[in-house]
């Protein structure tokens, strides 16, 4: 089945689910990458919570205990398709599998930058 981008998902004989051939390509790419020791520490859609969840104040029970605010508006988050560090420097890089860069992902990307001082690598 073809997103509305036209990208179709891939399913691995192990039952990883990629977006995209092109994700899926790349992560194959990756594994060697790490089995060779030119990267560590290859992780797959990794959570970084752009802005946090948004409640109404907290109130307290008649029994005294804590009841959490009704959610106002939910967190915004950005799901990253890969994470590793470079074995040589150890620096950590996120890396997107971008076919088509929406407005959405545009804005997600620059909060990246300005929230976690993380810039995004596109392949």
């Amino acid at each position: 089945m073809y997103s509305k981008y036209h990208s179709k998902k891939v399913t691995t004989d192990d039952g990883l689910v990629f977006d995209s051939r092109k994700e899926y390509k790349r992560y194959c790419e990756l594994k060697m990458m790490e089995a060779s020791g030119i990267i560590s520490n290859l992780q797959r859609q990794v959570k970084y919570i752009l802005i946090p969840c948004q409640r109404e104040p907290d109130t307290i029970g008649k029994r005294g205990g804590i009841h959490q605010g009704k959610v106002i508006e939910k967190e915004c988050a950005y799901y990253a398709d890969f994470v590793y560090q470079l074995t040589d420097t150890g620096e950590t890089v996120v890396e997107d599998a971008k076919g088509m860069r929406t407005t959405e992902y545009k804005i997600k990307r620059k909060l990246m930058l300005y929230v976690h001082h993380i810039r995004i690598k596109e392949v």
